[in-house]
Formats: C-alpha cells, structure tokens, sequence
C-alpha cells in the first residue's frame, strides 16, 4: 500500500511543481513579448493579457498546493510548544485535518463552479475558449493541496510527539539553507 502512495506522492508533487513553473515561465515570456511588441512596435497580442492572467492564476494555486509538501506556508508554533507534547501533536494534526478537509471544500465547490460554467456555455473573450476551461485550476489545485494536507496528518501521526515541533523547526532551517545552496545540514 504505502508503494501506491509512493507513486500517487511523486506525480502529485510532479503535476503541482510542473504546472506552477511553466505557468510562471510562459506568462512572464508571454507578457514580456506583448510589452515589446506594444512599446517597440505599437502593436499587441490582443489575447496575451487573458491568456498571461489564466497562466498565472493556474501557476499560484498549483504552486500554493506543492507549498504544502515543501512546508513553506506560515505556520505560528508559538502555543505548540508551551503545550505538553502529547497535547502539541493532537493540536498539529487537528489542525492539518481541518486543513484537509476545508481544502476539500474547495475543491468540490470548484469542481460544482466548472460544472455549472459548462452549462452556461460561456466563452472568454479574447481566448474564445470555453470559461470552464480556466476555472478547471479550484478542482485540480485544490484537491492536490488537500491531498498534501492529509498527507502531513500521517506524517505527524507516524512523529514521536517530542519531535513534532522540534521537528517543525529544523525542517524551516533546513529548507532555508537549501535555498542559499549549502548541500549538507550536518556539515
């Protein structure tokens, strides 16, 4: 079992960071060429601005749920770790089921939003496509996030209550220095 959630974690994690780069890429190329074109040239791609909005919504909300499996939202562990740890890890998993859960919510009524575009029929402007087709990011993004937020349930679940907010802790610091591009913490 644990090799299937192996294998749902990675493509999970892929689709999320994936689309939130190209997302990113694309939109940033795409809205660097309109300016050119319109300041050097006087012209426009007049559906860049539509397309470059959609890019970078799909790129936030895709990149908000690979947050989760990196750790990167704010969290405030302050009152964690006054509390006696037993106590901090039944609050910390609480608090990420809700999360779960609510992220959940999201999805669902994102997925009912794209059901009831389709039945409008409605098509953007200047891409002429179909207005469901943007809205697609709340489902898909949102039950990706909820995913990685019931997967951090476990993940305190399986912790030793003494590491929870110890381990919360080292794991920011440790992200941290790997961004400043120092390999090894232990070094």
């Amino acid at each position: 079992m644990r090799k299937y959630f192996t294998i749902l974690d990675l493509g999970v994690m892929a689709l999320n960071k994936n689309v939130a780069v190209f997302g990113i890429t694309l939109g940033v190329l795409l809205a660097f060429v309109n300016v050119v074109l319109r300041y050097f040239f006087e012209m426009s791609l007049t559906w860049a601005g539509e397309l470059t909005n959609y890019l970078f919504m799909w790129s936030a909300l895709f990149g908000a749920a690979y947050g989760f499996k990196k750790g990167v939202h704010i969290s405030v562990t302050m009152l964690l770790e006054k509390l006696p740890p037993m106590m901090a890890k039944v609050i910390l998993m609480a608090a990420h089921l809700f999360s779960c859960l609510y992220l959940g919510l999201m999805a669902y009524l994102g997925y009912e939003l794209t059901l009831m575009m389709m039945d409008f029929g409605e098509m953007s402007i200047d891409l002429g496509v179909p207005m469901w087709i943007p809205h697609l990011v709340l489902p898909l993004a949102f039950v990706g996030a909820s995913f990685r937020a019931g997967e951090k349930v476990f993940e305190v679940a399986e912790m030793n209550a003494n590491n929870v907010v110890v381990n919360h802790e080292l794991e920011a610091i440790k992200d941290s220095l790997e961004i400043r591009g120092v390999k090894d913490v232990n070094a």
